[in-house]
């Protein structure tokens, strides 16, 4: 178990005056089986009044209207958690884990990722969580991190088909494999230790428990992770969304900070 602080910092500039905003912004981490979170604190600016809601998905999410003319937009969150209390997730909603198990939007597999899973040898006598990591491996092996070589439209195919991607990309494609296999599975964002942006990851169904799977880092999720949302894929899980009118071309810098708290 780790005790973790968090700060996240998003910051809008725009060329031209915004006469007017509607945002959303999914970036509140909640209690769960795994994490338990306290004071967290939320400052946004220009200072417009804000609301609490949830997605489809029971994703934590604020919204609002800023309709004073502005040209910069930031929005900061710190907060603390308790992460490692459980080895997976428990959802209460269990109807929900049925639209997991297949294919959807960036992490549909295309022949290129259908021919790859041909290729990798699974033990017929594995379980779903064995299977999880043969696959998780073998992506990890033949898949390149590259930063910036993708987009937030880019599919599982297309960033499998080039060889390289972000994390959100090592996510789709995971998800692709997972679900050739049969295994339900979903798209998580969050945030891991040290310096950076936000990160992605997946979790996998196994015995009507969810466990975490980062395939970016190989590696099964522990107490370094604090989980921010789910989703079938990533457009579930964009932390900001917005209407504006005016404002032009803009500029968005993200800084994500997780150090862990002293015992």
């Amino acid at each position: 178990m780790k005790r973790l602080h968090l700060s996240y910092d998003m910051l809008i500039e725009y060329s031209k005056a915004v006469e007017r905003c509607n945002f959303t912004i999914k970036c509140i981490p909640t209690d769960s089986m795994r994490q338990s979170i306290s004071n967290v604190r939320i400052s946004i600016s220009p200072d417009v009044k804000y609301y609490y809601g949830k997605d489809g998905l029971n994703n934590i999410q604020i919204y609002g209207v800023n309709e004073n003319s502005h040209k910069t937009f930031r929005f900061h969150l710190e907060a603390d958690a308790r992460t490692g209390l459980s080895e997976y997730e428990k959802d209460i909603n269990d109807d929900l884990d049925m639209i997991f198990r297949h294919e959807h939007g960036l992490n549909t597999a295309g022949e290129n990722i259908k021919s790859f899973y041909k290729d990798i040898w699974l033990l017929r006598e594995a379980d779903d969580y064995s299977k999880a990591k043969i696959l998780m491996h073998e992506l990890n092996a033949n898949f390149k991190y590259v930063p910036l070589s993708t987009d937030v439209n880019t599919s599982a195919e297309e960033a499998f088909t080039q060889g390289h991607g972000v994390c959100q990309d090592y996510a789709h494609i995971f998800i692709a494999l997972l679900h050739l296999a049969g295994i339900s599975a979903r798209y998580v964002t969050g945030f891991i230790v040290g310096e950076g942006q936000s990160h992605a990851w997946v979790e996998i169904l196994h015995n009507n428990k969810w466990y975490g799977f980062d395939p970016t880092h190989d590696k099964i999720v522990t107490d370094g992770y604090i989980r921010l949302g789910i989703g079938r894929d990533a457009a579930d899980c964009m932390i900001n969304r917005g209407i504006m009118h005016g404002g032009g071309p803009h500029t968005q810098t993200i800084t994500v900070q997780v150090n862990e708290i002293e015992k």
